[in-house]
């Protein structure tokens, strides 16, 4: 398939926006950025169109996709009943890197839903996200742009080297704001529960609510889960990844004692700005400062893509405080370590 890149400019065209229009309608796939990550849009309506993306990203058939929408009124055209806690959380949160989780009033396929009663939904905030949903007229399921398992793809670079010749539109946004997925929380059980954290964080959302909410994170999932990220390993590059959780000294001692190993391995360290000057490794690359989570949450999947540009095959990451946004950081960072932790 010859893959049609288009940039922000181009979708003041008319003739592009036929283009993406009719790209939806014949159940074609279109990658573009939100503030979280770059999505891999379907028309959610279509089970031909949904099954595209999970064959092209090699995605499990039990891992459910997040519907997107233009803005917070569609919501009423998909879904009947509006659990009680949702007005709120659509007032304080949307357009924004928030997902909820609803009922499935049977309108959207078991290929979207992973055969579940319930479905996930968001309203993304990103100029060419809205501009490319409305356009579509359509509700537009959208996972992470990424083959399955691979960090998800904050850079056009990394959309294009996954997906060029693979779907019919790739459109060039730039670098994405946020840099990791979106929180998912449940409203279909009794007490709001989130299943996936995000820069929407749990102490956020209660001081919306004005209730304490539930932290599903932690619990083994061997069904289907109704979020993505909850159930398999993800955001992996080729190389290893583990965590190291200590104090300051003892993490900088045990990362500065690998420089014996260097002549036989390719390693890296990823670490927060604080450690570099500290490392007499070869190969550092900064992720930000501990008092600035946003440029760290930003980062690191764009470090770990860099990781297998690089050929790196040993990447060691100091373990951060899980407090607020650092819950969503370390969950990521969990993932792509497959647990795999060291304490010293």
């Amino acid at each position: 398939m010859k893959t049609i890149c288009f940039t922000a400019a181009d979708l003041e065209e008319v003739k592009v926006q036929d283009t993406i229009r009719k790209a939806f309608q014949d159940d074609e796939l279109v990658v573009f950025p939100t503030e979280t990550v770059y999505g891999i849009g379907a028309n959610a309506l279509s089970e031909t169109a949904v099954k595209k993306i999970f064959s092209i990203k090699g995605r499990p058939s039990d891992n459910p996709l997040i519907v997107h929408l233009p803005n917070q009124q569609d919501i009423y055209k998909y879904i009947k009943n509006i659990p009680s806690y949702a007005e709120a959380l659509m007032v304080a949160f949307w357009p924004g890197p928030l997902t909820l989780i609803f009922p499935n009033d049977g309108v959207f396929s078991n290929a979207v839903t992973a055969g579940l009663d319930t479905v996930a939904i968001r309203v993304p905030d990103h100029p060419i996200a809205n501009k490319v949903l409305s356009l579509s007229g359509l509700p537009i399921c959208a996972p992470s742009a990424n083959i399955s398992g691979r960090p998800s793809s904050t850079l056009f670079s990394h959309v294009k080297e996954d997906f060029d010749g693979l779907v019919f539109i790739l459109i060039d946004g730039g670098s994405t704001k946020i840099g990791l997925e979106s929180t998912v929380l449940d409203l279909t059980v009794d007490i709001p529960t989130i299943l996936r954290p995000g820069r929407v964080t749990k102490e956020m959302i209660e001081n919306v609510l004005k209730i304490e909410i539930i932290d599903h994170l932690g619990q083994d999932i061997k069904n289907t889960p109704k979020s993505p990220g909850m159930k398999y390993k993800h955001y992996a590059p080729k190389g290893s990844v583990t965590l190291i959780e200590g104090d300051f000294e003892a993490v900088v001692n045990f990362l500065n004692k690998l420089s014996l190993e260097e002549e036989d391995n390719r390693i890296a360290v990823l670490c927060p700005d604080e450690y570099e000057s500290h490392l007499h490794l070869k190969t550092v690359i900064k992720l930000g400062s501990l008092n600035n989570l946003d440029a760290i949450g930003e980062n690191i999947f764009k470090s770990l893509r860099l990781m297998d540009e690089m050929n790196i095959n040993k990447i060691y990451i100091p373990a951060i405080n899980t407090e607020g946004y650092g819950v969503a950081i370390m969950n990521r960072l969990i993932k792509a370590a497959n647990n795999n932790i060291i304490k010293v």
